[in-house]
């Protein structure tokens, strides 16, 4: 990695070392384990106020980070097809409906955000954003904004703009994506020292 080079490479390179990182396989396993991460995280839920906090989006921004912007949206990519082909691996799922109908349906803009959130944060990482805890936050942040922006946009559009639809697609999840921010500001520089410790 080249000091004077725009990117920086990734935590995943990092930890891996550029020739086993990169072969086929393994990049075909990692999509497909990330994409099973995803999912099992978005039916994970803690108790929070005020609604039950997943972890989904601390899973999709971080590993996108790890991953950078390339395998990231290989991974979303895989994960919405997923999605689409009916297993249930989104939030809700299967109660809530499957496939295309469900990604359709109110949450299919904060989905189609999840991805755009993955390209970004990936990008940024690969400039060195996930380096320290300031713009790991800032990075998480905006990845954050990447997914609202579409799913309240899509959200209103479907349920119309005369209905509270920042009460019931933004407000509640603030403060959970908060602590998330602060939980990842401090992980990835975490690992960032632990990769550079192992690989001497």
């Amino acid at each position: 990695m080249q000091s004077n080079s725009p990117t920086m490479g990734t935590l995943y390179e990092t930890m891996l070392g550029d020739r086993l990182a990169n072969r086929p396989l393994r990049l075909a396993l990692t999509v497909l384990g990330g994409s099973a991460l995803i999912a099992l995280s978005s039916k994970f839920q803690v108790p929070f106020w005020p609604v039950p906090m997943t972890m989904q989006t601390l899973v999709i921004l971080g590993l996108s980070m790890a991953l950078g912007w390339r395998l990231a949206g290989l991974t979303l990519l895989a994960y919405l097809a997923e999605g689409a082909a009916g297993l249930p691996v989104f939030a809700g799922t299967p109660e809530k409906g499957l496939g295309l109908a469900y990604m359709a349906g109110p949450t299919g803009g904060y989905i189609l955000g999840f991805l755009l959130a993955a390209l970004l944060c990936g990008w940024l990482a690969e400039r060195g954003w996930d380096r320290n805890p300031l713009t790991t936050m800032a990075a998480m942040l905006l990845g954050n904004i990447a997914i609202y922006v579409p799913g309240v946009l899509w959200l209103g559009t479907l349920v119309g703009w005369d209905k509270p639809v920042l009460d019931w697609g933004l407000y509640p999840f603030l403060a959970g994506d908060f602590v998330k921010l602060l939980l990842a500001a401090a992980l990835l520089p975490a690992c960032w020292k632990l990769a550079r410790r192992l690989r001497g």
